[in-house]
């Protein structure tokens, strides 16, 4: 088995020592036993770099030419300190036993041993091992759902199950389709399914289809060879390209034209490019993320979106639900972003009052997040929120009431708010407000609010 070999299964144990009678016979008592054995008669011949996170474990003679078990276990731990490494001597060096276990050996074998001893030794290190792998596997999940949490800032069961997806999408090698209205946080997305995979140290290149021109948009994203137009007077690498080896987000791909989307299409089935006035083909290595706020099935049915690309875009697709859908997330994004701009501009933090909390809660957010950074900005600036006021039937607690008052007068404005959002049935209500029916047509008769198409009746359930 090759040494590139033994880094592709489990169960593996690389023996080095420069004895090749007793390296044969120890390889063939561990693979009598069910290991995978890879034996090696140098220290140099394996690569340290490569044990990180390895499901393995070494044994390794001390005293050898070259490199010693010492030098190799200093080198291995530099690497991972938690790669288990049992070492074997002829010399019955006590001295040196206790050496090798302060420096982390995990063992200290002295020749001539049983082979129950070694193999003995190679389980209960093999089990640490995979216990140690499954601790780290399982830490570094928990941090990429922190670190997720932590750019798609929200609490709302949509945006907690979009964490969810972008955390386990993350890690693959599968283009991605994002479906999200203008200012929902696309781009935010994209960012953070590519900073969190292993192509984060490759380039993240975005590029807006619809900010294109249709003269330039193949030649932006293909590139062209010198000649290959009027004007090429110079050979140009294309977006595709220079994203190789990373990511490409690609946004509002719905305002692509049928002829681009073909060579898209391509693109995405061999993973080639050819650049305009070219023959050659060229490689890539490269994750594609594109982003619309259109139905694409739609467009497709209509004839406005190729539907094989549809199809090819649409295996993993992640939806952004609109701020509207996100009531419980508004004052907590409100509050990250003002926080982030009263540091940005070195200003003192501001206490959001409760009727800013009803004119935030009460607005409909058209731009979605941007629309609500924007605010943010504003507040942190010491300027007027700039949103419609709530309904004047809404109320509000008078100046110096008390905290039942004021926990009243919000609940009122709250519910208000929410009203003037055309519902037409205590049902439609309910369930905006997420509360049980019996309870809203209770609160509806406290507060002397009435749904619209009641009759005059305040809490007359009006079917739609």
């Amino acid at each position: 088995m090759t040494q590139s070999a033994a880094f592709a299964a489990d169960n593996q144990v690389v023996l080095i020592d420069d004895d090749p009678y007793l390296r044969q016979a120890l390889s063939q008592t561990l693979d009598l036993a069910g290991f995978k054995a890879i034996s090696l008669g140098d220290a140099r011949e394996l690569d340290a770099t490569r044990c990180r996170d390895w499901p393995g474990v070494v044994v390794s003679d001390i005293r050898m030419p070259g490199i010693d078990g010492l030098e190799l276990l200093e080198q291995l731990h530099g690497q991972d300190p938690d790669l288990p490494v049992i070492l074997i001597t002829g010399h019955g060096d006590v001295p040196l036993a206790v050496k090798a276990m302060r420096a982390g050996a995990y063992d200290f074998l002295e020749k001539p041993f049983p082979s129950d001893a070694l193999l003995d030794s190679v389980r209960r290190a093999l089990e640490v091992r995979r216990l140690v792998l499954e601790n780290r596997s399982l830490r570094l999940a928990l941090a990429e759902r922190k670190e997720v949490r932590g750019r798609l800032v929200g609490q709302s069961p949509g945006m907690r199950r979009l964490q969810e997806q972008v955390a386990a999408l993350a890690g693959l090698q599968a283009d991605v389709l994002i479906l999200g209205e203008t200012g929902s946080g696309k781009e935010v997305v994209a960012r953070a399914l590519h900073d969190l995979s292993n192509r984060r140290n490759g380039p993240f290149v975005a590029i807006n289809a619809g900010a294109l021109a249709e003269s330039v948009v193949e030649s932006e994203l293909f590139g062209h060879e010198q000649g290959a137009f009027t004007g090429a007077q110079k050979r140009r690498i294309g977006k595709f390209e220079f994203a190789n080896g990373g990511t490409l987000f690609l946004d509002e791909i719905e305002s692509m034209s049928l002829d681009v989307q073909v060579k898209l299409l391509r693109l995405l089935q061999e993973r080639v490019v050819e650049r305009l006035g070219s023959n050659q083909l060229i490689p890539l290595d490269i994750r594609i993320i594109a982003a619309t706020k259109e139905d694409l099935r739609l467009a497709a049915d209509e004839g406005r979106f190729r539907a094989d690309l549809y199809y090819r875009l649409n295996v993993a697709s992640l939806r952004i639900p609109p701020l509207r859908e996100r009531g419980e997330d508004i004052l907590l994004l409100f509050q990250h972003f003002a926080e982030q701009a009263t540091q940005r501009h070195g200003l003192p933090a501001r206490q959001v009052e409760p009727g800013q909390r009803a004119l935030l809660l009460a607005h409909s957010w058209p731009g979605n997040v941007r629309e609500l950074q924007n605010v943010a900005e504003r507040f942190a600036l010491g300027l007027d929120l700039g949103l419609d006021e709530v309904p004047a039937h809404s109320g509000s607690a008078p100046a110096g009431a008390g905290l039942n008052e004021q926990v009243e007068a919000f609940e009122r404005a709250l519910i208000a708010a929410e009203m003037a959002r055309s519902h037409t049935s205590l049902r439609s209500l309910a369930e905006a407000l997420g509360l049980p029916r019996k309870t809203l047509h209770d609160k509806l008769r406290k507060h002397g609010l009435m749904l619209s198409g009641t009759g005059g009746n305040p809490a007359d359930e009006v079917e739609s």
